[in-house]
């Protein structure tokens, strides 16, 4: 996602190095940001929250840490999003290989992978951005693709010094180009709707692209996905393809078989010796708010009542859980604009939301199941006419079809609906 329109809406930063910055720059911003608005005073760090119950009587949820210390709050809001729990695959012989093995989400830092034979297992969004770096200084760097992908290029590019003067000159020119970034994104969800002329247009644009940075008729065919575009991320990068030409790179797209202590073992009956494992195997995407456990009114526990799939009004508030909001939760995800836009939405929802409880005097707020019901049928009616739901498996579904990540429609929509909430879609009840 372009910088400036990762960033908040709030807190424009015209000092963006790239129009894609790197993770240590988007790390400070976020720091600054704490700083700046006083949030670090409001953070308990080192804090793991085991579960919550709500207390209908008091109207409170009884939130436990893993400590066994309980904490009562009016409100809960889980910032848990949608991508927090690293997927490891369960291979066979992973227990006794010999070298470091690590998930991408859980990089180790201490370990230097020059010089090294790594192996990456996974080649989604994240192996997308570490396989050009690692490649640089890896004396080889073994790829195992489960299936291809619609890659486009990136088009980064530095800001310069007089990009930057500008940009603090004139904040409104800042806030035009987040605004030209937004518009520009926002028509992208065209290309996600079937059969449309966007949806080909994109898909020629990714197959030039891949002619262009792969002559070997061979690779080029183990990189052309075999789906309809859009139906798993569309990935962005300039150097990807570049990095998996390179003479000690190797992409290999028969299934893994099982791995030894010292080597990753395909299905063909060929070992391929590594020194280090690195897992760019995604995350368990749809199992929202897992491993917490949330009790909600007469005990009924969420990770039951989502058994079929996890579902929420607006992606926000769930029938029989007063007081709970999520942020990033069941259908927000994007495949074409920034998720910060949503959850800005959502923050504002959630707010108005508790200072309506404050206004009535209420203990609590409950979105009404009826209520509930009809705009996820309704969203999932209009799923059905998207990628997302074309015959492959992505982490935008369950095991069972249901698109449970992602956001129907257009971003702007989305905003529509959730500027103000509908009090007619909720019950206010005192304790």
């Amino acid at each position: 996602m372009p910088s400036h329109l990762y960033s908040f809406s709030f807190e424009p930063n015209p000092e963006w190095s790239r129009a894609f910055s790197p993770q240590p720059e988007i790390q400070r911003y976020l720091r600054h940001c704490a700083e700046k608005y006083n949030l670090l005073p409001q953070i308990r760090f080192g804090t793991e929250i085991a579960g919550a119950r709500f207390d209908e009587h008091a109207g409170v949820w009884r939130i436990r840490t893993s400590t066994g210390e309980e904490i009562t709050a009016k409100a809960l809001v889980s910032g848990l999003g949608q991508l927090n729990r690293p997927h490891v695959p369960d291979l066979p012989g992973l227990a006794s290989f010999a070298g470091t093995r690590f998930h991408s989400a859980r990089w180790n830092h201490q370990h230097d992978l020059a010089g090294e034979r790594v192996a990456v297992i996974g080649n989604g969004a994240s192996a997308l951005q570490f396989i050009p770096e690692i490649a640089k200084t890896a004396a080889h760097v073994t790829v195992f693709q489960r299936s291809a992908n619609w890659v486009i290029p990136r088009n980064d590019r530095k800001f310069s010094a007089a990009d930057k003067a500008r940009f603090r000159r004139h904040p409104l020119l800042l806030r035009a180009l987040r605004a030209f970034i937004w518009s520009m994104l926002e028509i992208r969800f065209l290309a996600f709707l079937r059969e449309s002329w966007f949806s080909r247009r994109m898909t020629r644009t990714a197959i030039e692209y891949l002619h262009a940075q792969v002559s070997d008729p061979a690779l080029r065919a183990k990189l052309t996905p075999d789906y309809p575009i859009g139906c798993k991320r569309i990935l962005i990068s300039d150097d990807y393809y570049q990095a998996l030409v390179r003479p000690n790179v190797e992409v290999v797209t028969e299934p893994i078989e099982r791995v030894t202590q010292g080597a990753v073992a395909t299905k063909d009956g060929v070992e391929r010796p590594a020194d280090t494992i690195v897992f760019g195997t995604g995350f368990e995407t749809t199992r929202f708010l897992a491993p917490l456990a949330i009790e909600g009114l007469g005990g009924a526990e969420l990770h039951e009542v989502w058994c079929d799939g996890a579902t929420a009004h607006l992606g926000v508030t769930v029938a029989g859980f007063p007081n709970l909001f999520l942020l990033y939760g069941p259908n927000t995800n994007l495949g074409h604009n920034s998720i910060i836009f949503m959850i800005e939405c959502q923050v504002g929802y959630a707010v108005q939301c508790i200072q309506e409880l404050s206004k009535r005097r209420a203990s609590w707020l409950e979105v009404r199941p009826d209520v509930m019901d009809r705009y996820n049928q309704r969203l999932q009616t209009a799923l059905s006419k998207t990628a997302w739901t074309a015959g492959c498996s992505s982490w935008y579904k369950t095991a069972s079809g249901k698109v449970v990540n992602n956001w129907s429609g257009f971003t702007a929509d989305y905003w529509r609906r959730t500027r103000h909430p509908n009090w007619h879609d909720y019950r206010f009840v005192r304790a």
